[in-house]
């Protein structure tokens, strides 16, 4: 009885644990701290959607056991969704189930189809359940390149080649967290002609779908590939889309046999999201969609400022093209302090919370995810921070005094 449970064995260290302590403590000692590690909406529902929400509360009949795979009128507004959005046609009935957010559909719909010893393909970096849903139900993973180009091409012909068992499930999301990279409907041709070349199921990722900032190439989904519901299914949310993060409200959509052993798990474990969730989430599937592009025009207005700061501070950072986060390499005077010393320091001397690249796989090490989940004039007040940080330190200042400072 004293040994660890099988289960909690097989997971590593929580990598954000060490950031996440000394937040707290810097909160609890009084200090401001800008906390853009978290990828947490900070913006409020549409006004619409929270009336609804409110209504039927209110509602004596509204507050007993749902539908564990979404009210009828959810499930067809979520296939209305896909039909105007992405012009695919997908079954309500058949292929379409709620979730408690996208994370506990990864989650379950790994537990459904894995067996003990599989091997699933998996993106490194990548968002920390995409592998340890799998990792929990007792699967190995291998990591793929995370860009959607031939390198990560490439690697899935050499997965397949070189696997013993020859993976049964690939994990895709674009646009990516923590990444930010963008697939376009090219890319997915080819990842669902290999998945049905080689009978390979694959687990997309979309929860990220109508944050994007190229207006003229929208976010496709991976469902609009001919062919892709053979082999697919899709994962969405209303989580950054509406600003429902807390609600906990998301989809998959796709391949009916996929959701099928989805419904029969949840069938088990859950009574579906409290019925007015689910009601209000019809109303904002249904209702006007000028609060996506206005949030969409928000992260960009966002995103500009943290660059232009970041910039003028001496740190160079890609512009992501998509989600609410920016990818940011290390500068190179921290550069050997890892993400995670890195971040404590830029906790500790500029009051600036990020998420260390190390926590979404070893492959991100050399990064930091920055959220952009505060107002302008925060971000310009973190990036001020930042280049007085980054200003005492200097190009000239050793590994070990960083790594002293950090831990002091």
């Amino acid at each position: 009885m004293t040994e660890e449970f099988h289960r909690i064995r097989r997971l590593p260290p929580y990598v954000f644990a060490e950031v996440n302590k000394a937040k707290a403590a810097a909160r609890a000692a009084g200090e401001d701290i800008i906390d853009l590690g978290m990828g947490n909406p900070d913006s409020a529902p549409p006004a619409h959607v929270v009336q609804k929400l409110v209504e039927t509360v209110g509602d004596p009949r509204a507050h007993g056991y749902s539908v564990s795979r979404g009210i009828p009128g959810l499930r067809r507004a979520m296939a209305n969704y896909y039909e105007r959005r992405f012009n695919v046609s997908v079954d309500p009935e058949t292929e379409v189930i709620a979730t408690l957010g996208s994370k506990e559909g990864l989650a379950n719909l790994a537990a459904a189809i894995t067996s003990p010893g599989d091997t699933i393909l998996v993106p490194n970096p990548s968002y920390p359940i995409h592998q340890f849903g799998f990792i929990i139900a007792g699967a190995s993973v291998r990591s793929i390149p995370a860009t959607p180009d031939e390198d990560m091409l490439r690697a899935l012909d050499r997965a397949v080649r070189h696997s013993v068992p020859k993976p049964t499930a690939l994990i895709v999301n674009f646009p990516s967290n923590p990444t930010a990279f963008v697939a376009n409907l090219d890319f997915y041709k080819e990842i669902v002609a290999f998945a049905r070349r080689e009978n390979i199921w694959i687990l997309s990722d979309l929860a990220y779908s109508e944050i994007y900032f190229n207006a003229d190439e929208p976010p496709p989904s991976l469902l609009a590939v001919p062919g892709a519901k053979d082999v697919a299914v899709e994962f969405t949310s209303m989580s950054k889309t509406y600003s429902m993060a807390g609600w906990r409200m998301g989809f998959a959509v796709g391949n009916p046999k996929l959701i099928q052993a989805l419904t029969r798990i949840k069938s088990y474990l859950d009574y579906g999201a409290f019925t007015p969730i689910q009601v209000a989430s019809v109303a904002a599937l249904n209702g006007p969609q000028d609060y996506v592009s206005d949030i969409r025009a928000m992260y960009k207005d966002r995103r500009d400022v943290l660059l232009r700061g970041l910039s003028a501070a001496g740190w160079e950072v890609p512009a992501p093209a998509g989600s609410m986060f920016a990818w940011a390499p290390i500068p190179p005077a921290f550069a050997d302090m890892g993400s995670v010393e890195f971040s404590k320091l830029l906790l500790k001397e500029a009051g600036v919370a990020v998420a260390p690249g190390l926590g979404f796989g070893e492959y991100g090490e050399g990064f930091v995810r920055i959220g952009l989940v505060e107002n302008t004039q925060r971000l310009r007040q973190a990036t001020r921070a930042i280049k007085s940080f980054m200003s005492q330190h200097g190009a000239g200042a050793s590994t070990a005094d960083l790594l002293g400072a950090a831990s002091s």
